[in-house]
């Protein structure tokens, strides 16, 4: 009896060890619960890029080596993406003007001298900024502007929003050459040149008419209706160019001539009904011809 609860008991003291093993906790444990390493933040990326670009221009400038000017203007092309986004409202491809940037990012590149102490950032947002306004100066005109024309387009913008702001009408060309002290002839070469920016082809599709050469039509009626003008009175051919060719409201056009609004309607009315029977007539001797 006595031996075989010794057996008994040999038997069941290794499952005790063995169980008392398997809930030890391990190495293996205490390796899975260690946190993972830290990712460094925003912040702590953009300054190590930011030291980085630092160190490459310090090594470009004593040694201008081709491949690593390429890799700066590489790893500093989100300025040039920011200033073509800058400009991607004035109606040209994005392709151009992030072209036209990186070329002002090139130039920053080649030309800062980290001796002066600036921030490379500070002096190559002007420099990329410069480079797509040029652009827009000089390379984005349909024809041949005066230089002079272009450099005032701003100016004679601006005084012409504040006029309009001061007088509630739009102003005329006299009153902006004063307020610019410029003469009236250049105020209407500018007004001129701001047409002469984008061009229109003749063969554009319209919703109405989509026959081919439906563009040249429209400007031989245009060119038309310019003739028909001529056999109107000095008064009702003035009051349909200011409506029709400078595109003012009747009010404004009553206090450019000095009338009232519903008198300008009537005249509209009658210059339209005129050139009517004219074109009428014409198309008729067009006919019998």
């Amino acid at each position: 009896m006595l031996l075989t609860v010794a057996l008994l008991r040999s038997q069941v003291a290794p499952s005790n060890s063995m169980e008392n093993h398997v809930h030890e906790p391990g190495p293996v444990s205490a390796t899975l619960e260690r946190p993972p390493p830290a990712q460094p933040t925003l912040v702590q990326q953009r300054a190590a890029d930011s030291l980085r670009l630092d160190e490459s221009l310090c090594r470009y400038s004593g040694t201008h080596s081709i491949a690593l000017r390429d890799q700066i203007v590489a790893d500093a092309a989100w300025m040039a993406m920011r200033g073509a986004r800058h400009f991607s409202h004035r109606g040209e491809p994005f392709d151009d003007l992030l072209q036209v940037a990186r070329i002002g990012l090139l130039n920053a590149v080649e030309r800062f001298d980290p001796s002066h102490g600036v921030a490379f950032g500070a002096y190559a947002t002007p420099t990329i900024m410069g480079e797509l306004r040029r652009h827009f100066r000089d390379r984005t005109w349909t024809v041949y502007v005066p230089r002079r024309a272009k450099d005032m387009r701003n100016a004679v913008g601006s005084a012409t929003d504040d006029l309009r702001a001061d007088l509630h009408r739009t102003p005329r060309a006299a009153e902006i050459a004063d307020r610019l002290a410029i003469t009236t002839g250049l105020v209407n070469e500018v007004q001129q040149a701001n047409n002469a920016r984008y061009a229109t082809t003749l063969d554009r599709a319209d919703a109405k008419r989509d026959e081919p050469g439906d563009g040249f039509d429209a400007m031989l009626d245009r060119t038309v209706l310019v003739a028909l003008l001529a056999h109107l009175a000095p008064r009702e051919r003035r009051v349909l160019e200011l409506r029709f060719f400078d595109e003012l409201s009747q009010a404004e056009i009553a206090q450019r001539i000095g009338t009232s609004q519903v008198h300008v309607g009537r005249l509209i009315a009658a210059s339209l009904a005129a050139l009517r029977v004219l074109a009428d007539e014409q198309h008729d001797d067009r006919r019998a011809a």
